[in-house]
């Protein structure tokens, strides 16, 4: 059997990785030729993917298969010596973010590693998405499946790993979902467990061009109940716990005589001061779902009564914010012109 000289300038060992492509074992001494020797049948390494190189004889552990599939998909992996991958769970060695250009976990995979229960667990799927960039001469193979767009998102990192934020991660995931229940519980532990907001799952829904099948439809319109009744706790706690005067909830407001006005979310009548959930996606933003708020609060406010729009992610990220600008317009509701009388409704 051919000799295999060891790997210099320094010993694998200190590289602390165990997933390495060609080109870094180059750096390290290793030619080609070397390599394809040690990946023969019972030999200490095996090839995982093109060009990658597990250098161990065992099965993959999760993250080795995550940094396999990234450094096969990376445009320019760097060099092994001057990156640190991320080290089990339990180890006191703290994680160290890796740089792979132009690749991103994505699907399935990145939901499991941004703690989804719902997803299936690393180890149980068959294959990583990796998205990248359109033009990159990429191919699906072995345990890697390429998903392409236009543009790629900034990566989060988790335990050092780059993946897809959560709403573009549930769009890729749910592109390959033909189950309806899948589909719902997926979505609904985006909203419950406060990764992301309704309508950012929804645009990337939309601009997936997912909306139309039906697996998602029904999926869709309980998200966005969900969304609302999260919202709804989170109008309650901000008028608790910051101290405002109690409101009357989930009104509807009418002329004496008169037509309806609208409903409101909250509303202190002695004020003059209502709240609205703005609760829509970013396509209604600019449609007629945005028109028809638009004229309920010119013509609210044209009879003396302020109307403060407050979306779900500003109750989520800055409740002490928004229970201020509430504050604020009940207080200066002593500076002006008395409202006209309307007819307060349940709604």
């Amino acid at each position: 059997m051919t000799h295999i000289p060891p790997l210099s300038p320094r010993p694998l060992s200190h590289v602390r990785r165990r997933v390495l492509t060609t080109a870094q074992l180059r750096g390290q001494g290793v030619t080609g030729a070397d390599a394809t020797e040690r990946c023969r049948p019972g030999g200490p390494w095996q090839r995982i993917l093109p060009g990658v190189f597990l250098l161990h004889p065992g099965p993959p552990t999760a993250e080795e298969r995550l940094h396999a599939a990234l450094l096969y998909a990376a445009r320019s992996p760097a060099p092994a010596r001057a990156v640190h991958i991320p080290v089990q769970p339990g180890s006191e060695e703290p994680h160290a973010a890796q740089p792979y250009a132009d690749a991103l976990i994505t699907g399935p995979a990145a939901l499991a590693l941004h703690g989804f229960t719902s997803a299936a667990p690393l180890l149980s799927l068959d294959t990583i998405d990796v998205l990248v960039p359109r033009m990159r001469r990429l191919r699906s193979t072995g345990c890697v499946r390429i998903v392409r767009t236009p543009a790629l998102p900034a990566p989060a990192f988790v335990t050092g790993v780059p993946v897809a934020a959560v709403p573009r991660a549930l769009a890729d995931a749910v592109a390959e979902l033909t189950d309806a229940g899948a589909v719902l519980r997926l979505l609904t532990e985006a909203v419950r467990g406060g990764h992301c907001e309704p309508a950012s799952i929804v645009a990337e829904l939309t601009a997936a061009r997912l909306l139309g099948r039906p697996q998602v439809v029904d999926a869709v319109d309980s998200l966005k109940a969900e969304g609302r009744a999260i919202a709804e706790t989170r109008l309650y706690r901000m008028v608790h716990e910051h101290g405002l005067p109690d409101p009357l909830w989930n009104v509807d407001l009418r002329l004496p005589g008169g037509p309806h006005l609208g409903g409101l979310d909250a509303y202190w009548p002695e004020q003059a001061v209502a709240v609205e959930l703005d609760t829509r996606t970013p396509r209604q933003a600019a449609d007629a779902v945005w028109s028809e708020y638009a004229r309920k609060r010119e013509h609210l406010e044209r009879l003396g009564i302020t109307v403060v729009h407050i979306t779900p992610r500003k109750l989520c990220e800055a409740m002490e914010q928004q229970a201020t600008v509430v504050r604020t317009a009940l207080m200066a509701s002593n500076d002006r012109d008395p409202a006209a009388y309307v007819v307060v409704l349940p709604r």
